[in-house]
């Protein structure tokens, strides 16, 4: 931290997240920059969204301060305007062509001057930040609009935004309208900030066609204690919904002489898939990413269905393929191919150029041979994290090579592992042959990442789809074919309509299932559908023809990465007027903001791009002091004294020597494995080192048990269950068909705790799976990973899903039971199960816990020992003894209470 700086020199850093705004403050005075009112309004009408941010602050002390305003926009937005209003002069950000923007930006960089005013930050955001100085007891309004068109995917749209006020605000308020024709038929909330205090402050109304969500949080509400003037609101607020459909052509709406087609039918078959997987295992695969490759490859291979056919090809130095052609996912080849997966080890140098042609002559060798189904679709999924650097290395060539090879017959998605790899090389490999790309961002969910890419293409329903419209009713139409459409996603064609169009508009979807061809028809009344959208005071009107134009734009941004140098230009020319008749700040526009003159004058917004930003990888130092090490080493023999290691991510020093539980390694690009490979550096730095002494301590006297369960028809007393011996790891604990519900873990004996611990809920549909690392919760085919004691607040039709920082997830419904999961550092420490409401347990509950809430009869106490009695349940008897236990319901350190303790 650094010390409190001059008053005339204090800088208040105003940060404000898709939604709200974060304070930061580096001067003695604290909050000299007071944020007194914040709103956010963002309106979602027909999956096109505008949101616009109010921020008020004014400057408290006696002296000019500095108020950076910082905020976080989805990647896929687009700013639309910025403005300040100080002392009762506004001052708006112009949006100009990047060229006639340079001048003034290359003038404040000679200056000096910090003029960029937006980077990537994260995932899925970009990052806007402007400053500006402001007077004693000068007011100042910052308001900044951005515009998305939410995709649908994995079933679902999402709207996100960023929570981070870092100060409490007497006036703060968001609302989320959303408005969508078709009907809401799903909606949930998910936040990484919401308490049971802020519960309240969080309403959610809907209806049939319409929802909103407010969250108006007071000043005690957002205080974390009375002691503490420190706001708790800081993290993410997703909101997660789906619309009504029918196996129908979708959905036509009309507003303003716009319209926009949304086409997602239903209850199509899935077509089957020939895929073949070629993954990168070089040496920089080295570590965590390969071993999150293996554990995603084997989840997808799993997905399979028995119809489809696949291969695998590695390839480092040279490309190898699992099977000399493709085979049916049988289970038998399945489970051969979850061993190859497990297998591949990372080493050598990168030959993409090969594996590709490789694989592309197999599905070529397939096809001319009729080896696959009749009707089936093709693909390829690469993943790499790295340039090519064997055999031919050339990144054009490669792209002309593969492209030439593919003949348009197959499509090619690619994953970019990490920031080392080149985005834009994968960008147009993909996109020349029918693709996309991803990139895979390094993490502990990176496994997660892959499979839920997988997932979006892993069911294609049809291909060669095509929307036709009358010529005498639209122009202008946006992209209308498209190669395939896969579960879970959204074609959206958008487009004008004629000044004399007729009354009535119609559209012909066509496209190709496995044995036959198939057509959509579907037809909109014009008035009716005008009428639909002029009435609701809610939406943002004339958002239909900017949705025409934000969709417009990045098609033509796509099309120009794998456009020849004469096309391109004439994309760039048609982006760019739309970029600059909309006012979007795209790649190809910036925003110039001004200020009051004697200030900065020449900030200027720029758009970055995935494929163009300079993502830095910082080295990160690892040091371990050892001491007392044995003697016996590996490479390194007789080394006792205390030795200082040093581990960066960018670099390996070749004399480095990691210590493990059986001594040292020398450099695991150097040594080898036991089972002949290379070692992997991260699984030494993840062993711990312990220190050995004469004595070990003593036992603790008491410990918590495995499970502690309510007894039924008491209120207070519970049962303490030990799990002893077990027929086997994977243990049925709860099981009640009744209220759609399954708990089920996997129970170490010789650690005395369970691996992991899933419960699956029917209605709604979901999974949540925990282990000692990590929560991964499944929705349909969505999964998405948290870590322990992290808050999490998610409200879903029929289920609240809440974390606390003590690491108590709790899922709940007005008539189910209420589950709690626990990760447990206390005393017997691990994975724990908490039980409430168990009354609401069905007549039909099973399962090795759920029996002691079946007709338990209870014995009387032993005639020597009242402490002692037998319990039983469906027909096993059990010894029950009054015992006393450490009880982690609570969290840690937990207390002692005294329970009938058993052991199964």
């Amino acid at each position: 931290m650094k010390p409190p700086a001059p008053a005339h020199a204090c800088a208040i850093v105003l940060v404000l997240l898709p939604l709200l705004a974060v304070l930061q403050t580096t001067c003695a005075q604290k909050n000299a920059i007071d944020i007194y009112s914040l709103t956010v309004d963002s309106r979602v009408s027909s999956r096109f969204a505008h949101t616009v941010i109010t921020s008020r602050v004014v400057n408290r002390a006696d002296s000019m301060q500095e108020a950076t305003f910082q905020m976080e926009l989805p990647k896929k937005a687009f700013i639309t305007n910025f403005s300040m209003i100080i002392d009762g002069v506004m001052y708006p950000g112009n949006i100009k062509q990047k060229d006639a923007a340079q001048k003034q930006y290359s003038a404040a960089v000679a200056r000096g001057e910090s003029a960029g005013l937006v980077k990537a930050t994260g995932r899925k955001m970009e990052q806007f930040q402007v400053s500006v100085s402001v007077a004693p007891s000068a007011k100042v309004t910052f308001e900044l609009v951005y515009e998305e068109l939410l995709k649908r995917r994995l079933g679902v749209y999402e709207l996100l935004l960023k929570v981070q006020p870092r100060q409490l605000v007497k006036h703060l308020q968001m609302d989320i309208h959303i408005f969508e024709p078709q009907g809401i038929s799903f909606l949930e909330t998910e936040s990484t900030f919401m308490t049971n205090e802020l519960a309240d402050a969080l309403t959610i109304s809907q209806n049939q066609t319409k929802a909103h969500i407010r969250f108006k949080p007071t000043l005690s509400q957002q205080q974390k204690s009375a002691e503490q003037q420190d706001t708790v609101v800081d993290g993410n607020l997703i909101i997660r919904y789906d619309v009504n459909r029918t196996l129908s052509g979708g959905s036509i709406q009309i507003e303003n002489g716009y319209f926009v087609h949304y086409f997602a039918p239903e209850g199509l078959s899935m077509i089957p898939k020939n895929v073949i997987f070629v993954i990168d295992t070089s040496g920089s695969m080295m570590g965590k990413k390969i071993r999150q490759t293996r554990e995603a490859l084997i989840k997808i291979l799993e997905d399979l269905r028995p119809e489809d056919h696949f291969n695998l090809i590695s390839f480092s130095r040279e490309a190898t393929q699992w099977k000399p052609s493709l085979v049916p996912a049988s289970t038998q080849n399945v489970e051969e191919a979850k061993k190859y997966a497990n297998s591949i080890k990372a080493q050598g140098g990168t030959n993409i150029n090969d594996a590709m042609l490789m694989a592309v002559q197999l599905l070529d060798t397939a096809t001319r041979e009729e080896q696959l189904p009749s009707g089936s679709v093709s693909l390829f999924l690469l993943l790499t994290d790295g340039d090519p650097t064997v055999g031919e290395t050339n990144p054009t060539k490669i792209q002309k090579n593969v492209q030439e090879a593919i003949g348009g017959q197959y499509s090619l998605f690619c994953l970019g592992f990490g920031f080392d790899v080149s985005y834009a090389f994968l960008e147009k490999l993909a996109l020349d042959n029918g693709g996309l790309a991803r990139r895979i961002y390094e993490d502990s969910d990176s496994a997660l990442q892959l499979q839920d890419f997988y997932q979006e293409v892993a069911n294609p329903l049809l291909t060669a789809v095509t929307f036709e419209y009358p010529s005498n009713a639209v122009e202008e139409v946006t992209q209308d074919n498209f190669r395939l459409f896969f579960k879970g996603s959204e074609m959206v064609v958008a487009g004008k309509l004629r000044a004399q169009s007729p009354e009535v508009l119609s559209a012909i979807v066509s496209g190709q299932l496995p044995m036959e061809n198939i057509t959509f028809q579907m037809e909109s009344q014009v008035a009716k559908q005008e009428e639909e959208f002029q009435k609701p005071k809610y939406i943002f009107h004339g958002f239909m023809e900017r949705l025409w134009a934000y969709l417009t734009i990045h098609q033509l941004l796509e099309r120009m990465v794998s456009a020849s140098d004469a096309d391109k230009q004439a994309l760039e020319t048609q982006a760019l007027g739309l970029s600059l008749n909309y006012s979007f700040v795209t790649p190809l526009t910036s925003m110039v903001v001004t200020k009051p003159e004697g200030q900065e004058q020449s900030q200027v917004a720029e758009k970055p791009m995935e494929n163009g930003v300079n993502f830095s990888k910082a080295g990160v130092s690892l040091y371990a002091r050892v001491h007392d090490l044995p003697s016996k080493t590996v490479g390194t023999p007789g080394l006792n004294a205390p030795v200082l290691y040093r581990y960066t991510s960018r670099k390996l020093d070749p004399d480095l020597r990691i210590p493990s539980r059986k001594g040292f390694l020398a450099n695991p690009l150097l040594a080898s494995s036991s089972s002949g490979g290379p070692t992997i550096l991260d699984d030494y730095l993840d062993e711990t080192m312990e220190e050995t002494s004469p004595t070990a301590p003593p036992p603790a006297p008491i410990q918590a048990p495995t499970v502690i369960l309510p007894l039924p028809g008491q209120s207070t007393d519970q049962l303490c269950v030990d799990i002893k011996r077990t027929p086997g790891p994977l243990l049925l604990l709860l099981s009640d068909p009744d209220q759609g519900l399954e708990v089920t873990g996997e129970y170490k004996m010789e650690k005395a705790q369970f691996s992991w611990i899933e419960v699956t809920f029917k209605n709604p549909q979901l999974q949540v799976h925990v282990s000692p690392e990590h929560v991964v919760v499944t929705r349909g085919r969505r999964s998405s990973e948290y870590k322990w004691k992290e808050t999490l607040f998610v409200v879903m039709p029929g289920l609240t899903m809440t974390m606390d920082k003590a690491g108590l997830l709790l899922l709940s419904s007005p008539d189910k039971v209420t589950i709690g999961l626990l990760s447990w550092d206390g005393l017997g420490e691990g994975l724990r199960l908490l039980l409430r409401d168990t009354d609401r347990f069905s007549s039909h509950v099973d399962g090795i816990l759920g029996r002691f809430y079946q007709g338990v009869l209870w014995g009387p106490p032993d005639t020597t020992d009242d402490s002692k009695r037998t319990l039983r349940a469906r027909g096993f008897d059990f010894d029950a003894t009054r015992e006393l236990k450490l009880d982690y319901q609570e969290g840690t350190p937990g207390t002692e209470i005294s329970c009938w303790s058993v052991a199964l």
